[in-house]
């Protein structure tokens, strides 16, 4: 076969941009550290890497639920260690009211405490997180706790809600989270579990705010009750007699202990949930890593070996245009 100089200039200028776009290749992977920036690169390898890439974003998107999830636990555990000091400080006051030695003008300072305390109960459970209120189950856009204007001590009834001071506006659905495949759990307190004792399945029955089909939870108290009960009874120093006014400061004293150990029971059951969150957090980051490093050994380029890669080509680069120059520089003259 006769080769004429076009055919060796071609030869030479197909090895150049071979060269060429070997190296650039090269240089890429050393800049961005990746070998594999296009499916040509490595055919073989774009399948477990499109794999594990997904994977690690649906272990990003627990992991950022989780977290999310786990601060509003930890804010409404600060909310429900106020309510202990609260139904705590009730309490001493309403040992204080049993004195003997207290005239009405000491009654009234006491009472007027427990009114106070009945504020500050009302103010945590209208907390609010992120701009959402943490106690209303699904309808965390509304208020959860409104006063019962229409209230009277001489009308209350404990196994009707109506009657309560305080209504309840959310309603009995606690948020559920993902926190492995498949494995759901409640990551918050409804506020009528919480502070009226009244379980999640009379609330889902009776509608999100009608509170007439609402019904105690046996075992359990409405909060604001047992605080405006005792705040009555203190007020006409009603030290034990159930016909009057609160039903006596010793039963309101009962109450407090009631609501307190509810309080407790509910504030350990949310930390058991956050402490199974954390568990969860844990495990997915160490399959974030194991992820991570899995996809590290199919498109991370070893730093090393590309840098002598690039001192290779860089001189058989070089090589080529020398011997190209020197081709270009015969012509038939050279045979004369």
């Amino acid at each position: 076969m006769k080769v004429t100089e076009n055919t060796t200039y071609r030869m030479l200028q197909t090895n150049l941009d071979r060269i060429t776009n070997r190296l650039e290749d090269l240089r890429i992977q050393g800049s961005t550290g990746i070998k594999l920036n296009n499916p040509s690169d490595d055919p073989a390898s774009i399948r477990p890497v499109l794999t594990t890439r997904t994977q690690l974003r649906t272990t990003e998107r627990y992991l950022e639920t989780m977290g999310v999830s786990l601060d509003k636990m930890q804010a409404t555990d600060g909310h429900l260690e106020h309510v202990e000091n609260i139904l705590q400080r009730a309490k001493e006051i309403g040992i204080n009211a049993i004195n003997e030695a207290n005239n009405v003008q000491d009654l009234g300072v006491l009472a007027d405490e427990v009114s106070f305390l009945k504020e500050e109960l009302l103010d945590s459970a209208n907390g609010m997180v992120d701009g959402k209120f943490i106690f209303a189950g699904y309808q965390e856009n509304t208020v959860p706790f409104v006063e019962n204007t229409a209230y009277s001590d001489a009308a209350y009834d404990p196994a009707d809600s109506t009657t309560w001071p305080i209504f309840y506006q959310g309603d009995g659905h606690p948020t559920q989270l993902e926190i492995t495949p498949g494995e759901y759990m409640e990551v918050n307190l409804t506020g009528n579990e919480l502070f009226m004792g009244i379980n999640n399945t009379a609330v889902q029955a009776g509608g999100p705010t009608d509170v007439t089909a609402y019904s105690s939870d046996p075992g359990g108290t409405d909060v604001f009750s047992a605080l405006q009960r005792l705040e009555d009874a203190i007020r006409s120093g009603n030290v034990n007699d159930p016909a009057l006014a609160g039903g006596g400061i010793e039963q309101g004293l009962d109450n407090i202990d009631i609501a307190a150990d509810q309080n407790r029971r509910l504030r350990s059951q949310l930390g058991n949930r956050a402490r199974r969150v954390e568990s969860a957090m844990t495990n997915q980051e160490n399959v974030s890593n194991d992820l991570e490093q899995i996809l590290s050994r199919y498109q991370d380029a070893d730093a090393i070996e590309t840098f002598n890669e690039i001192i290779k080509q860089e001189t058989a680069f070089q090589a080529a245009l020398n011997i190209t120059a020197k081709v270009s520089d015969i012509s038939i003259l050279n045979y004369l």
